[in-house]
């Protein structure tokens, strides 16, 4: 079997790594038995040739895309040339705002204020035939923690998914290339753990973070999603 390969760009929050694991650990979960091997690029790990991985997932990350890293410019170049070579790529959060930067589209504030919590997104015509997303819709339940988004999509870009909050909640470039820009990792112990963590900061910014905890529900969305793209893969 093909293995994938997960770019770590970020880590969660180190008590809950503590208790649950990091990204890459619910991600490779998540793959549904597909092998995975991890690229800690934000550590300083050397990314391979283009040419190597079977397929690649970009983890989210607390670090923002447009303060444009060194690390993070150099993976946005070595993505364009793993997309070129039709790679099956998913970009999750970070991964997702990442593709569409490197790709010439437009990052940047969400306009409406962080997102956090359960929430759900709707599927576009487009996203609902899609076969990563294909007989899941027509809203899907995830998790989601951000405050940057994909403003503006690159050009050729399809947009799959969105909500009042974030127009481009999913996207795809291609066959084989999706970002998105919720976490289908997540499940909703550690979209609650998120919440309860930034309790003070979410009060300052105007939300409830009660009403954003009692909202926080189970959902299989994101599994389902992440099932899909092994078997894509």
């Amino acid at each position: 079997m093909p293995s994938a390969l997960i770019v770590k760009v970020g880590s969660t929050m180190p008590e809950l790594a503590a208790r649950r694991g990091d990204y890459e650990d619910w991600i490779a979960a998540g793959l549904d038995g597909v092998p995975v091997e991890v690229c800690r690029v934000r550590d300083g790990d050397a990314l391979p040739s283009p040419e190597v991985p079977r397929a690649v997932v970009v983890t989210g990350s607390s670090a923002l895309v447009t303060d444009r890293e060194p690390w993070s410019e150099a993976t946005g170049r070595w993505l364009l040339e793993v997309l070129a070579r039709g790679t099956p790529f998913l970009g999750i959060c970070y991964g997702h705002q990442l593709l569409a930067h490197a790709l010439g589209g437009v990052v940047g504030a969400t306009p409406r204020g962080r997102e956090i919590g359960t929430i759900e997104v709707e599927l576009t015509d487009e996203g609902s035939r899609d076969p990563l997303f294909e007989g899941l819709g027509p809203r899907l339940v995830v998790s989601a923690s951000h405050r940057q988004s994909v403003l503006r999509l690159p050009e050729g870009a399809r947009r799959l998914a969105g909500n009042a909050l974030s127009e481009h909640q999913a996207y795809a470039v291609g066959e084989r290339a999706w970002g998105v820009q919720f976490h289908p990792e997540w499940d909703h112990e550690v979209v609650r753990a998120y919440v309860e963590a930034r309790r003070a900061i979410l009060a300052e910014e105007g939300l409830d973070p009660d009403a954003l905890a009692r909202a926080v529900r189970p959902s299989a969305h994101g599994a389902a999603i992440l099932a899909r793209f092994a078997r894509l893969i």
